[in-house]
């Protein structure tokens, strides 16, 4: 299902949940001595809606720059793999053409075996670190006869250092598992905490206070699904996808 559709059935639904609910309690429950829990009901929600507030917005702030940061260390790792290929060029031609086809494999099983797996939100393997690995060697072992050699055949294991240390960060990204169970919780419960305060006010108007029950509920839930399509950045809403190896490959055939 589309994400945009999905987010508006779930928006929609506990909005209507809570105007029900607002409906029922104003139609049914007890009326009398309401209007003046209002002072006393509005003092505790502003305290517990504040605190929500504030762990919403840290949660959100940290995995949309957890997203932003994943993104960058994507391209980081692909430019890195080609910069380790085109420093290699001073190489022998045999070394030169056994780095380049290490590098276009090791760039095809990222974006065809990896990456699929990392939106799922499962282990990847260990066929692109022995792929890596292989790289490394062939650029460890390829012959260097003079300094120029010798300069270039060390920036290509500098740069394939920094592929490793990219390549490290983008895994434990994929499967870090994102918001953790704890704060999950916290969240869910400052949310029904938050949004059964407002039952408890009273006035005049029902329909205005249906309303304003059911935008609130609205609100509490836009940001809980926006946490969770966030959770991965693989995938749901931020869903980064494998173009900066698509790139790299084509600059490496």
């Amino acid at each position: 299902m589309n994400i945009y559709v999905s987010g508006m059935l779930w928006v929609a639904g506990a909005a209507l949940v809570a105007a029900v609910v607002a409906y029922l309690i104003r139609r049914i429950g007890a009326t009398e001595g309401t209007v003046e829990n209002n002072e006393a009901a509005g003092q505790v929600f502003t305290l517990v809606g504040g605190l929500q507030a504030v762990l919403v917005a840290f949660v959100l702030i940290s995995l949309f720059d957890g997203a932003s940061a994943a993104e960058d260390g994507s391209y980081t790792e692909a430019d890195s793999l080609v910069a380790a290929v085109w420093a290699a060029e001073s190489l022998s031609e045999q070394s030169r053409a056994e780095i380049g086809e290490q590098a276009v494999a090791y760039a095809s099983t990222v974006i065809n075996e990896e990456w699929p797996r990392m939106k799922e939100g499962l282990p990847v393997g260990d066929e692109g670190w022995q792929e890596l690995t292989a790289l490394r060697r062939l650029v460890a072992d390829a012959p260097a006869e003079d300094e120029w050699s010798i300069d270039q055949k060390t920036e290509a294991s500098g740069q394939l250092w920094e592929a490793y240390k990219a390549r490290q960060d983008r895994l434990n990204t994929a499967t870090d598992g994102g918001v953790n169970s704890v704060v999950w919780f916290a969240m869910v419960a400052g949310a029904v905490m938050s949004l059964a305060l407002p039952l408890l006010f009273g006035g005049p108007r029902p329909a205005t206070h249906i309303l304003i029950v059911s935008i609130l509920a609205a609100t509490m839930t836009l940001l809980l699904f926006s946490t969770q399509q966030l959770q991965n950045p693989y995938s749901g809403g931020a869903e980064i996808d494998p173009a900066a190896f698509v790139s790299a490959l084509d600059r490496l055939r």
